[in-house]
């Protein structure tokens, strides 16, 4: 609740909190401790598939919706200044009136639902790139956000912890260490795996194995058959070797046939051309028989 014995804590603005979320993470730092804060430059807290729909995420299930609102003020102030992601664990550092130290413990997917997951999913995630790039089909997208079976944690599947004095699991600090997770899903998704101790690579080592979300075939009424083709372009299509055999014959036939059609009439041209000839020499030949027979 934030009430310390008869009244309560002075209010910190927001640019004290910064100065103070400052010194923390340098002092840190001079202690050897590897410091991961987040920043929001810009006010908007994820822009890419995963960070979106993380934070979309547990926006959804109403046991936080109430509680989330004040962690995005948080976020955005630049209050969460070191943020540790590992296997089934968060551990974060949040300046607000102190610095509170936030655990969180996140379940491992099931191995039936991630095997569920992957078979789903097979054939509609082409490289391992693709996948953490974020660019999958919306079946695909569907199928790992589907809330309760996908790869998001549920509520009842994560463990708060804040060192503050606030008697509400989801405190602001929790609230804003959450988004501050949707955030660093931008620029390193493969630390969502690693939180639910599961491998990317098995989404695309199922490849092939399974039915796609999105390369399905074409439905049997849009696919045109030999019968179909004939009648759209007009052609006669063979249906066996052999009758396209029959078909090239006949064809050769004809070709053939008109080869000699045309040679025909030359032929004959030819043959009354040369008896006109044998015609007229004769004729010569009679006219000067006359003539010697005359003299």
């Amino acid at each position: 609740m934030g009430y310390y014995g008869f009244g309560w804590k002075p209010y910190v603005t927001v640019a004290e909190r910064r100065r103070k979320a400052a010194r923390e993470m340098e002092k840190r730092k001079k202690q050897g401790h590897a410091v991961s804060p987040v920043s929001i430059p810009d006010r908007i807290i994820a822009r890419t598939f995963w960070g979106k729909a993380w934070c979309e995420n547990l926006e959804r299930y109403s046991d936080y919706a109430n509680r989330l609102p004040r962690g995005r003020t948080y976020v955005r102030n630049g209050s969460v200044i070191d943020l540790q992601i590992t296997t089934g664990a968060i551990h974060a550092y949040v300046s607000g009136s102190e610095l509170y130290q936030v655990a969180l413990e996140v379940a491992p997917v099931a191995k039936a639902k991630w095997k569920s997951i992957c078979n789903d999913c097979a054939g509609g995630i082409d490289s391992l790139v693709e996948l953490l790039q974020g660019r999958l089909s919306e079946g695909v997208m569907e199928r790992i956000c589907r809330q309760g079976h996908g790869l998001f944690p549920s509520p009842a599947e994560i463990r708060l912890s804040c060192s503050c004095p606030d008697w509400a699991d989801m405190c602001k600090h929790v609230a804003a260490v959450l988004y501050g997770i949707g955030a660093r899903f931008d620029h390193q998704p493969e630390l969502l795996f690693r939180l639910r101790a599961v491998d990317e690579k098995d989404l695309i080592v199922h490849v092939g194995k399974g039915t796609p979300l999105t390369k399905q075939g074409p439905a049997a009424g849009k696919v045109l058959g030999g019968e179909d083709l004939s009648e759209l372009f007009g052609l006669d299509l063979a249906e066996s070797g052999g009758a396209g055999k029959a078909v090239k014959a006949k064809r050769a036939k004809k070709v053939v046939l008109s080869r000699k059609g045309m040679s025909k009439p030359r032929v004959a041209a030819a043959s009354t051309q040369g008896r006109r000839s044998a015609a007229g020499a004769r004729k010569r030949v009679g006219r000067e028989e006359n003539n010697r027979t005359d003299s």
